[in-house]
């Protein structure tokens, strides 16, 4: 498993440096008035996930609150003002070595932000989404938050998050 996630990590840090840098002030809100969090890719790596129905490799990253509430174990629930963000690549194979898989297409960006009042009726998170380079907003209207509300019930006892924080040594 170890082994698993420094190949997760060695792989996937790299990317990060490809992520679009417009601030987030030159991109349109989500549909449901939620704004992309600028700075957003300076923030620390919570986790990593691999999704094999879609061929997709994700990180995870957190604001300082998020990453605070990961590293002391305070996650169920999360605490208001934590905000998750997930960062979607489509993966590839790396030309040079065929048994690694490596992040290809940058697919989209969504964000999971705490606040059990603000967003009661979803389980206390608002989300959001913006998709490719460009970051398109996701969503034809404030109604998209249904079908992110909706993925995220099967994990209602894990405060509606499938992230599992990773390990670090000392931790």
């Amino acid at each position: 498993m170890k082994t698993t996630l420094h190949l997760v990590l060695a792989v996937m840090l790299p990317a990060l440096l490809w992520l679009p840098t417009s601030a987030a002030t030159d991109v349109s809100p989500a549909p449901n008035g939620i704004t992309l969090p600028e700075n957003y890719q300076d923030w620390r790596m919570i986790g990593s996930s691999s999704r094999l129905d879609n061929n997709t490799l994700r990180v995870i990253l957190g604001n300082d609150i998020a990453v605070a509430a990961a590293r002391a174990g305070n996650t169920n629930p999360w605490p208001d003002g934590a905000i998750l963000g997930k960062l979607v690549w489509k993966d590839t194979t790396h030309a040079a070595w065929q048994k690694a898989v490596v992040p290809g297409e940058f697919v989209h960006a969504e964000f999971m932000f705490k606040d059990a009042r603000k967003w009661s009726e979803t389980g206390g998170w608002g989300f959001a989404r913006w998709t490719g380079l460009e970051q398109q907003p996701y969503g034809k209207d404030a109604d998209f938050v249904n079908e992110c509300f909706g993925c995220h019930t099967p994990v209602k006892s894990n405060d509606y998050v499938f992230t599992h924080p990773a390990s670090l040594p000392g931790r």
